[in-house]
């Protein structure tokens, strides 16, 4: 069944608050940690630590690195950052990173396409906002604290986590807002800081007497551009798991926490795990095979749930291929126009169909030549099946010289025990 994610916000948003609130529902820090320090210049450490406050318990995220041992970019400005921060981070030796040298670092890692997409899209906003409030083009926009280590680590770690819960869609409640002044590098401004302002036109706030700066430049750029790349949740949804994330700032008058909620689609039925989907499908006689590979492709990075080719015989005996779609009903319209874009047809059949799935738990188990990740499918509350990430397998047999099949076949024997 699809998973999605609300966010609900009491004390603000920043990068490690939501990278915290991921990480209590499930997300899986040494995987993300390893992943960064695989192709990320800065060696980088995540401390997750237990935090509470008002009756509620959740995780503190700190990023940090062997050369600066901790940092916290909770509720100050990140690309508008304070004076007084703006001055440690030279001291410190931070690096102010442009958006071109962060998306070839991460065009040039081993991510997943969907978190390299998700990622660049992160920081291509944050650049934009830049640009628009100082009257830059996109490439001389130089990031603050947003292109420190430990931004960058928040922002991809994040993305990171969503894949790893397998997340297709998030939805944001309204978001709370400082009062007062802030100063920033280039001087007193309202509170909050031009960026965040910028990145948060158009989504719904609520005004606190809170004299800080509650939602970061880094929060409101991963969830709005979340909320934008990513699926809408169902208008009919069930909560499975709750989790907090915490920053690390005593606010006066309310806990500063962020909650995320994991949401699955409603079961309309009431007996079964079915759900509707829709299959689109076009009949191809005339159009170039090397483009429907390429469109295969797109159309599963676009999100689609699957998408396939069928050989068929169409009328006077010609050869030809079926293309087949499965969508969720909310991507129809997105499919139906890159298959009319994308190939010669002149129509394209759609009908609802059924599908269930099983219950999905994510665990990391240890093999001779290192962690692998492996999905459980569970039915009536038993672990029936497990799948070994093939990805990591891959990786794994490319370094030690083994087989994908050795590799995977270990991960499968040690999640039985």
């Amino acid at each position: 069944m699809k998973r999605y994610i609300r966010f609900d916000s009491i004390g603000g948003a920043s990068g490690d608050m939501i990278l915290a609130a991921l990480v209590s529902i499930g997300a899986n820090t040494t995987a993300i940690e390893k992943q960064l320090n695989r192709f990320f210049d800065q060696h980088i450490h995540i401390i997750r630590k237990p935090a509470s406050d008002s009756g509620l318990h959740g995780i503190n995220i700190t990023v940090c690195s062997h050369d600066h041992p901790q940092h916290d970019e909770t509720h100050w400005p990140d690309a508008e950052e304070s004076a007084e921060h703006t001055h440690g981070d030279h001291q410190h030796g931070h690096s102010h990173r442009g958006f071109k040298k962060i998306s070839e670092l991460i065009k040039s890692s081993d991510l997943s396409e969907k978190t390299k997409n998700l990622s660049i899209a992160v920081f291509l906003k944050l650049a934009e906002a830049e640009a628009e409030i100082h009257d830059r083009s996109i490439d001389t926009v130089h990031f603050h604290e947003v292109g420190a280590w430990d931004s960058v680590a928040d922002i991809v770690g994040s993305c990171i986590a969503l894949e790893q819960l397998e997340i297709c869609g998030i939805a944001c409640g309204a978001l709370p807002s400082g009062t007062g002044t802030i100063k920033c590098a280039h001087g007193i401004m309202p509170n909050p800081a031009p960026a965040t302002q910028n990145l948060l036109s158009g989504t719904p706030i609520i005004q606190t007497d809170e004299p800080f700066e509650l939602v970061t430049p880094t929060g409101a750029a991963i969830l709005t551009t979340w909320m934008h790349e990513l699926e809408k949740p169902p208008i009919q949804s069930v909560p499975s798991k709750n989790g907090y994330g915490f920053g690390s700032r005593t606010l006066n008058g309310r806990p500063n926490v962020l909650r995320a909620t994991i949401m699955q689609e409603a079961v309309l039925s009431g007996e079964t795990a079915d759900y509707t989907l829709t299959v689109l499908e076009t009949n191809l006689d005339d159009c170039n095979p090397e483009w429907l590979g390429t469109l295969l492709d797109d159309l599963l990075e676009a999100g689609a749930l699957d998408a396939w080719q069928t050989p068929i015989i169409m009328k006077k005996n010609r050869p030809a291929i079926k293309l087949s779609v499965l969508a969720a009903n909310n991507n129809v319209q997105k499919f139906r126009e890159l298959i009319y874009r994308s190939t010669t047809t002149f129509g394209i059949r759609s009908y609802s169909v059924q599908r269930s799935e099983l219950e999905r738990e994510f665990i990391e188990v240890k093999t001779p030549w290192g962690q692998v990740p492996i999905k459980c499918g569970i039915l009536d509350g038993r672990t029936i099946t497990c799948a070994p990430e093939h990805d990591a397998c891959a990786r794994l047999a490319a370094v030690n010289g083994c087989t994908v099949k050795e590799v995977s076949t270990a991960a499968i024997r040690a999640s039985a025990r």
